[in-house]
């Protein structure tokens, strides 16, 4: 039984397998440009975040109805069973669907049917992000926001992904003050490509409560003391750094340093179909890659879920921190 965690920083498209690609594309009768699912497995040895991106949002082509998400968040929740996770907050990118469209309801209510059956099925608690894509406008992620509001019963709060470099926090400024006003939870990447200033950003002008990635805030030592004193938690993602080459190697990864400095570090897959890991992957490599022992191990699965946003549960938060004191390694 692998170690009980928590997944905060996991994007649903990001989990697309190539073998559900081929076979959502056949079910809708999209063409892929791959010959076979080894073909596709081999376009996901991308050279940056960019190449990424591409083929991330070109695969987006094969999911249209309210079953294929259904089937993809299902699958997800199998495969982070399996590694541990007790509970999985997901984001969603809506506006890649909204710009093909399908509708927000097809997204949101396609994962939902998952998401309201993960406990019993897979044993897995959930909560549901959307978040904005920062390379788009901040009109866009106004209509966007509008656009969730029939299904907010549904969504926990919001995020601000994608292309990071030259899309500061502070254009979405308007719509995270409306997200606020609507009782959402904030959370935005921030440094990650971006310089530390973006995660000061984040958090004063977005009112972030938790930074995805934040790797660079450790060339700032101002900053790192703002976020040890106010437990700011930070979701990184250790085998898509190396992948994105924010670092690299495993063996270079700042997080041993980070957690010396007293950071409330998480340990998450981010798009574990394109980045080579799941949940678990990515503990079992930062523990052989940077000789993490298990009190260490114990902290990271500790802060994930003390970082999650289990507020109107607390008894299963106590819960899951409980099964993670208990817990034995092999």
């Amino acid at each position: 039984m692998p170690l009980p965690k928590a997944e905060l920083h996991l994007h649903i498209e990001g989990t697309l397998e190539p073998e559900l690609a081929f076979e959502l594309a056949e079910r809708n009768g999209v063409r892929l440009p791959y010959a076979d699912t080894e073909a596709l497995r081999g376009a996901y040895r991308f050279d940056d975040l960019r190449s990424f991106l591409d083929l991330y949002y070109g695969l987006m082509a094969v999911l249209r109805t309210e079953r294929d998400f259904e089937d993809l968040a299902n699958a997800y929740l199998a495969r982070a069973a399996a590694q541990g996770v007790r509970h999985a907050e997901i984001f969603f990118d809506p506006q890649a669907h909204l710009s093909r469209g399908v509708a927000m309801g097809t997204v949101v209510e396609g994962l939902w049917r998952a998401l309201e059956r993960s406990e019993a099925v897979h044993g897995v608690s959930t909560q549901l992000i959307l978040c904005f894509l920062r390379d788009e406008s901040a009109a866009s992620a106004l209509e966007t926001l509008d656009a969730a509001k029939p299904y907010l019963h549904r969504i926990t709060g919001v995020g601000l992904d994608s292309a990071e470099v030259g899309h500061p926090p502070v254009k979405f400024r308007e719509v995270y003050e409306a997200a606020a006003a609507l009782g959402l939870r904030r959370v935005a990447h921030a440094g990650e490509e971006g310089p530390p200033e973006y995660i000061t950003e984040a958090l004063d002008v977005l009112g972030a409560e938790r930074i995805d990635h934040g790797l660079r805030c450790m060339e700032d030592p101002a900053l790192v003391a703002r976020l040890v004193r106010d437990r700011v938690p930070l979701t990184l993602c250790p085998l898509s750094n190396v992948r994105l080459r924010a670092v690299d190697a495993l063996a270079e990864h700042p997080l041993p340093a980070m957690l010396d400095a007293g950071l409330l570090c998480t340990v998450n897959s981010d798009d574990p179909a394109y980045f080579g890991g799941y949940a678990g992957d990515n503990f079992d490599a930062v523990r052989t890659a940077l000789g993490l022992d298990e009190d260490r191990l114990r902290e990271l699965a500790r802060n994930s879920f003390t970082a999650s946003y289990l507020e109107h549960d607390e008894e299963r938060r106590a819960r899951y921190l409980a099964e993670v004191e208990a817990y034995e390694f092999g």
